[in-house]
C-alpha cells in the first residue's frame, strides 16, 4: 500500500532550514559586531594647542653654533586623525600634524676657528616647518567595553628650515702665533639660506579604548618612530590621553592632552640637530559612520 507524500513536509523542511540558516547568520553577525569602544569608520579634524620648546644647532663657517632652548607661546597646529575598522578586530589608523612657526633665538658663546679662539653673538630670523604623517595597521584585542590595540606601519617626515642670521665675532686677542702678535679683531657677518629633508621611518603604536556608555568613551595612545640611515636620523615619541563625547550617531567631539618629542639630526657636509617638544591639549570634531 503506497502512501502519498504530504505537500506540507517539504514546506516544513524548508522552514526548518531557513530557521537554522537565520540563526547561524544571526550568530555570525553578532560575533562580527565590533566593540562599542570602536567605530567602523571615523574622521577627526581639529587642532593641537601646543606649548613648544625648541633647540636647533648646526655647523657654520665659524664653528658649531648652539642655540639656547627656547620656549614659545601657545600655538595651534592643524591635526587630522582617521580610523577604519576591517572586520571586527583589525583596522587602519592615520595621524597627521604640522608645525610651521617662526624661530628667532639669540646666539652667544665661544668656539675655535682655524685654530684660533673666537667669541661672538648672532640673531637668527628663521622659520621651521615639520610635517609628520603616521599610517599603521592595528590589531584590536577584546570585544567588550575595553579593547587594546597594537599597530605597526610607517611614518613620513618632512622638515624644512629657512631664514637669515646676522651678528659679529671677535678674536680673543692679542694672540701670538709663530712669533707674530695678532691683535683682537671684530668681524660682522650675515647670511641666509634654507634646507629641506624628508624620509620614511618604521612606526609602532599602542592604544587602549574604553566605552563608559554609548555616548561617552575614554582612550590612550602612544607611538614611536625611529629613523636610521640616510640624510636624517633620530626619533619621534608621542602619547595622548583623552575623552570622546558622541551625542549624535554620526558626530561628536574629542578632547585630549598629549606630548610629542622630536629629535632629528641631519648628516652631511654640515651637521644640524633639532630638538622640539610639543605639549598641550587637542580638540576635534569627530565624524563616524
Amino acid at each position: 500500500m503506497s502512501h502519498a507524500v504530504s505537500p506540507r513536509r517539504p514546506a516544513l523542511a524548508l522552514t526548518l532550514q531557513a530557521a537554522i540558516l537565520s540563526t547561524a547568520f544571526g550568530a555570525v553577525a553578532a560575533h562580527a559586531e565590533p566593540s562599542p569602544a570602536l567605530d567602523r569608520v571615523s574622521v577627526s579634524v581639529g587642532g593641537f594647542i601646543a606649548k613648544p620648546k625648541i633647540q636647533a644647532d648646526g655647523d657654520s663657517a665659524y664653528g658649531y653654533l648652539e642655540t639656547p632652548e627656547g620656549e614659545g607661546g601657545h600655538t595651534t597646529l592643524p591635526r587630522i586623525k582617521a580610523d577604519v575598522l576591517l572586520g571586527d578586530s583589525q583596522g587602519i589608523s592615520l595621524d597627521y600634524f604640522r608645525y610651521d612657526k617662526d624661530y628667532n633665538p639669540t646666539l652667544s658663546g665661544a668656539t675655535t676657528y682655524q685654530g684660533q679662539p673666537i667669541s661672538g653673538n648672532a640673531s637668527v630670523y628663521g622659520n621651521l616647518r615639520l610635517d609628520v604623517a603616521q599610517l599603521a595597521y592595528r590589531w584590536w584585542i577584546g570585544h567588550q567595553n575595553d579593547v587594546f590595540g597594537i599597530g605597526v606601519g610607517a611614518a613620513y617626515l618632512h622638515a624644512r628650515v629657512e631664514g637669515s642670521v646676522e651678528g659679529q665675532v671677535s678674536t680673543q686677542g692679542p694672540v701670538t702665533v709663530g712669533g707674530f702678535t695678532i691683535p683682537q679683531q671684530t668681524r660682522t657677518f650675515s647670511g641666509s639660506g634654507s634646507a629641506s629633508e624628508n624620509g620614511f621611518a618604521p612606526l609602532i603604536e599602542l592604544a587602549w579604548r574604553h566605552s563608559i556608555r554609548q555616548d561617552l568613551r575614554v582612550y590612550a595612545e602612544a607611538s614611536g618612530i625611529k629613523k636610521n640611515g640616510g640624510n636624517v636620523d633620530g626619533h619621534i615619541y608621542g602619547g595622548t590621553v583623552g575623552v570622546e563625547w558622541l551625542p549624535a550617531r554620526n558626530i561628536g567631539v574629542a578632547l585630549d592632552y598629549g606630548v610629542q618629542k622630536v629629535q632629528l639630526s641631519r648628516n652631511g657636509d654640515r651637521r644640524a640637530d633639532l630638538d622640539l617638544r610639543l605639549t598641550g591639549p587637542s580638540a576635534y570634531v569627530k565624524l563616524r559612520f
